[in-house]
């Protein structure tokens, strides 16, 4: 049985929560796909089919950073906070920030947590915040 995305999520949930797992897994596809466009699961799916509209915004949000230059699990992680926060938009901002720095730190190289978190900071300012305005 497959994990599913939740809308209760409030607070930083541990690596052993299905939730960080699932995210862990969507991170592993987006990853692969970045080298090899194959076919993945239908949550990678999603923010496979918006890859347009999330590298742009990734691109405007860290424009020293060109996205052939940002390491690829780094844009993997970025890809996927990106699309829960612009797209899906169903957990809490700090949820989605918090869970990308987790993976950037588990998952990342020493300088992946502050780039990431600076990035989605950039994100929330440039494109979540106004639309909530």
């Amino acid at each position: 049985m497959r994990a599913k995305w939740s809308t209760s999520h409030t607070k930083m949930v541990t690596k052993n929560d299905p939730r960080h797992q699932l995210r862990q897994k969507i991170v592993s596809d987006l990853f692969a796909w970045n080298f090899h466009p194959q076919p993945v699961s239908s949550e990678a799916q999603e923010v496979v089919d918006a890859l347009p509209n999330i590298d742009k915004i990734i691109e405007s949000c860290a424009p020293e950073f060109p996205k052939d230059k940002i390491n690829h699990l780094d844009l993997a992680i970025l890809r996927l906070a990106v699309y829960e926060l612009t797209i899906k938009k169903t957990e809490p901002l700090k949820v989605i920030i918090d869970e990308a720095v987790e993976l950037a730190k588990e998952f990342g190289g020493e300088s992946s947590p502050a780039f990431v978190n600076g990035v989605l900071g950039a994100v929330v300012k440039n494109y979540v915040e106004p639309e909530r305005a």
